[in-house]
């Protein structure tokens, strides 16, 4: 058993953007934040990513031994770094995730960690929320309920992520407890970073655009986006999920544009479906809050302050960790999860109720 009141837990999370695997420590008691610790961050190799694209929709009965390997090795590598951890919360990489159909893919093990590393390792986080109905989905928000209560807010806020996928949480600081139905609402906004770095990719053989600088030079195409925006998810009552490739259309759409058109086109994409989402929460944030990779494109931030009523700033401007907000959220999770707290609520993915998850696999020795 996890012992009682404040632990040290080490987060990890590799998202659909492939960029690498970042960790981070918190110190909390699953309910509150008491501080936060050193981070570090371990970089796919080229290789390492195509490996991971191709198995990209692939499910557990597929052979992904290649890519859970992948996985395992370089959270392994990063881990072992930090000394003094009581839990781990291992995200692993999302490659296939369709809960309208009850299913869900993280590859990687997390028992192999466990028994690497000799201390408990919490994972597979999403699995029992999807058995129930629920959209797996996101599962940040817990923690950014906690974050909302650690930088006191005094009125509703959100937090906005912005990686391969976007999505936001909109908290109620007011309220005492996550699982409250007027706490949270949460749900993902649509594509945000991953259009635009399978096309830097792809015609340039780099892995995003630096700063938004290429899209700062190029023209929306106002019809594609329109087009876009014409989809049923944006209308679609919240919570909601979506998998890396749902829109994987939008790419072919500007595939007649330059490079600079057709960065600048996915980035206002991007920010008109943000806009959207803004208008399903329960009552306008006084503040959105961006973390993810995507708090670095200038355009993209700029795109969202000109088009949103609300005060748009990166979570640093807080005081937070950007680059580190999701592993942290994954070892606030691993801490509820020992613990048996909830992990989700109807509000934040759907889920009939309240419910944890996890699995919390012990350091045993592998024999021989």
């Amino acid at each position: 058993m996890l012992q009682a009141g404040v632990v040290t837990a080490l987060g990890t999370m590799s998202g659909t953007s492939l960029d690498g695997v970042d960790a981070a420590v918190l110190q909390t008691d699953g309910e509150a934040i008491y501080g936060f610790g050193p981070s570090d961050y371990r970089a796919y190799t080229g290789q390492e990513q195509e490996i991971l694209k191709m198995h990209f929709g692939r499910w557990q009965e597929d052979d992904c031994t290649k890519a859970a390997r992948i996985v395992e090795d370089a959270h392994l590598a990063v881990m072992q770094t930090f000394a003094g951890i009581d839990i781990a919360g291992f995200h692993g990489q999302t490659l296939a995730h369709d809960p309208s159909s009850g299913r869900t893919h993280q590859c990687g093990d997390g028992t192999r960690l466990a028994c690497a590393l000799g201390y408990r390792v919490a994972w597979d986080f999403r699995s029992a929320d999807v058995a129930e109905g629920g959209q797996g989905a996101p599962l940040a928000p817990f923690y950014h309920f906690a974050l909302a209560k650690w930088i006191k807010a005094d009125a509703p806020i959100a937090f906005l992520n912005l990686g391969g996928v976007g999505n936001i949480t909109w908290v109620d600081p007011a309220c005492n407890d996550p699982a409250d139905p007027a706490a949270l609402l949460a749900f993902d906004t649509g594509p945000a970073n991953a259009p635009m770095n399978d096309l830097m990719l792809k015609r340039r053989g780099v892995g995003y655009d630096e700063k938004g600088a290429l899209a700062a030079t190029g023209q929306i195409d106002p019809t594609i986006v329109a087009a876009f925006m014409t989809h049923p998810y944006f209308s679609a009552a919240a919570p909601k999920s979506l998998d890396r490739d749902d829109f994987a259309h939008l790419n072919t759409a500007v595939d007649a544009l330059g490079d600079a058109d057709a960065l600048a086109t996915l980035a206002d994409a991007v920010v008109q479906s943000v806009s959207a989402a803004l208008a399903l929460c329960p009552t306008q944030p006084m503040q959105l809050l961006v973390t993810g990779g995507g708090r670095y494109n200038e355009t993209l931030m700029s795109g969202l302050a000109q088009a949103l009523p609300c005060s748009v700033a990166p979570v640093e401007a807080v005081g937070l960790d950007g680059d580190m907000l999701e592993a942290q959220a994954f070892a606030f999770l691993a801490v509820r999860a020992a613990r048996g707290l909830p992990l989700s609520s109807p509000q934040t993915t759907g889920v009939p109720h309240p419910m944890t998850g996890g699995t919390i696999s012990p350091p045993f020795k592998v024999a021989g």
